[in-house]
């Protein structure tokens, strides 16, 4: 468990230059410029996808007549949602969405509503086609938008502002981020440098994908034909 000060220190010797002391020092250059791509490096790191690290379940519960949540009332950390995991609670019942603008004006205005609870996610807010019942609780997954947490308090934050501050993501990873931004932003070479990032980075994703079952069998295989299940972690491929 390393500091983000801690980590750009680690930088500084990488990088054979001196170390930070604090980097919020604003009459220093140096320092500056180790908090913008620290800052930078962490901000990629979370738009990059869903990280086991930032994920997290939140709950709505339903009002009657009400079709419009503010989305950070009851997940004030909310960031993106992870769709296809919107649950009503104690009902075993999907919760369709989020659809796409297109359905949602379709459904809306052109035809009757089908049956079932959907929504969209509108401007910050959780907005269901049709009022639901009141009284159902709501439960989904969604990304996080905290990226560090602090060292003495164990709080979580969506922003770097202490140098004490811990980095939620793998300390690896951020270091070797922080280090090809660093390089870059000094007009040096970074080649070498971003590889080996893009390559951990992959790395550390793709393994905390969840696991899928592929079947081998086939529909139209033989029933006495024993079923072979392959263990598979999904593609680690992704965009910033």
């Amino acid at each position: 468990m390393k500091t983000i000060l801690e980590i750009c220190r680690e930088v500084a010797d990488l990088a054979a230059v001196k170390r930070p002391n604090n980097l919020f020092n604003t009459d220093s250059q140096h320092e500056s410029i180790f908090l913008s791509v620290a800052k930078s490096a962490l901000d990629s790191l979370l738009r990059y996808g869903d990280w086991e690290e930032l994920t997290k379940e939140g709950c709505l519960d339903t009002i009657e007549g009400k079709t419009s949540y503010v989305i950070k009332e009851f997940a004030p950390d909310f960031y993106c949602l992870l769709n296809n995991t919107i649950f009503i609670k104690d009902m075993q019942e999907r919760v369709i969405g989020a659809i796409t603008p297109q359905q949602w004006m379709k459904e809306k205005y052109f035809a009757s509503a089908a049956n079932g609870i959907k929504f969209n996610i509108q401007n910050g807010r959780f907005k269901f086609l049709t009022p639901p019942p009141a009284g159902l609780k709501i439960v989904f997954q969604y990304r996080s938008d905290n990226i560090v947490w602090d060292f003495n308090t164990f709080e979580e934050k969506n922003i770097l502002n202490a140098n004490t501050d811990v980095p939620v993501f793998d300390e690896y990873v951020v270091k070797l981020s922080i280090l090809w931004r660093w390089l870059k932003r000094s007009g040096l070479d970074y080649t070498e440098e971003f590889n080996e990032y893009e390559r951990e980075m992959k790395k550390r994703y793709g393994g905390e994908l969840a696991v899928n079952d592929i079947c081998l069998a086939g529909t139209t295989a033989p029933t006495d034909t024993k079923e072979v299940i392959l263990y598979a972690a999904k593609s680690c491929d992704s965009s910033e």
